[in-house]
């Protein structure tokens, strides 16, 4: 076996939890590759050899894992998301342990499974994400939480949730594959995995293997008027609450275009660009292949998949 690690040193508390899975791994590695990131190189420079290796290692947060899947999409190369960031939501909705000796055994298992991803272009430039993407009131949680996420971790959203509580609204033009929706909102969630901080299931289903997006727009007009779809998404963890309230509006499509007005800010799987609205966003079908545990591969594998509504294929 012939492991590449791509570690990014600025993600998460550096506890040195990767060492310590390199060092479980290695009695059954031929071969295992450190490749090690502060955000001055490109990723696709680290990755320029990935099809060398039998599967690839991508430790740090969520927008890492995203930026590596991104690069190797529809490569079939396996990717393990290994949690080095604060939050680690796609290890999350993946099932994934945490432990370094439970993340290697899952690597020396290599179930796998394909699922889509998203790609957001905006300002002329093109974004990949595993999780969702969006604009809005979630940018400004995800800009605002920075400072204080290595010392809080996960807390950091909420306490920068709170301390924004009358977010701009905007009125909200969405193109789902043709068809136009628009309305007054705090802003919008281009969703692939659906799970949030804390268990939230921002929508009822989490179907990251579909063909689709869920795009929810967030009509609420201020924070406040979020808590009872944030208490519901909580509260759905048996499948007893698939209602989201009227504060969101949810719809399903392969492709969407966003504009806002006044103009929003945009974000990808946390990562904040510093770029406005307008963008577009789609799915890429089954365009990564992730590690799994033995409760993500039965979870995921067993999924149902449905159409969603109006949907027409490009």
């Amino acid at each position: 076996m012939k492991l590449l690690v791509i570690n990014n040193l600025r993600s998460g508390y550096a506890d040195g939890a990767i060492y310590d899975f390199i060092r479980f791994v290695a009695s059954d590695a031929s071969e295992i590759c450190l490749r090690s990131t502060d955000g001055s190189i490109d990723v696709r420079d680290l990755l320029a050899d990935a099809e060398r290796f039998d599967a690839v290692v991508a430790a740090g947060g969520d927008g890492t894992v995203a930026t590596v899947s991104y690069c190797l999409a529809r490569t079939g190369i396996p990717i393990l998301p290994f949690p080095a960031g604060t939050a680690n939501l796609l290890a999350e909705n993946l099932m994934a342990p945490i432990e370094p000796y439970a993340l290697a055994d899952m690597v020396r298992a290599r179930r796998t499974l394909d699922f889509d991803l998203g790609e957001i272009a905006v300002d002329g430039r093109r974004y990949g994400f595993g999780l969702m993407a969006g604009a809005g009131y979630d940018a400004t949680i995800m800009h605002d939480a920075r400072p204080a996420k290595k010392l809080l971790g996960p807390w950091a959203y909420f306490q920068a949730a709170v301390q924004n509580p009358l977010p701009q609204v905007s009125r909200i033009t969405l193109d789902l594959d043709g068809r136009t929706v628009s309305a007054n909102a705090l802003g919008v969630l281009v969703v692939n995995f659906s799970k949030i901080p804390f268990g939230v299931g921002v929508t009822h289903e989490n179907l990251p293997r579909d063909g689709s997006l869920d795009v929810v727009l967030l009509k609420a007009q201020n924070a406040l008027g979020l808590i009872p779809a944030a208490l519901a998404g909580l509260l759905d963890r048996d499948g007893a609450f698939p209602d989201r309230t009227d504060s969101l509006e949810i719809h399903r499509a392969r492709s969407v275009r966003v504009s806002a007005d006044p103009p929003l800010q945009v974000q990808y799987d946390g990562e904040v660009p510093g770029l406005t609205t307008p963008f577009t966003a789609r799915v890429i079908e089954g365009a990564g292949r992730f590690i799994l545990s033995e409760r993500g591969y039965e979870q995921f594998a067993e999924a149902a998949v449905r159409e969603p509504a109006n949907r027409t294929r490009p």
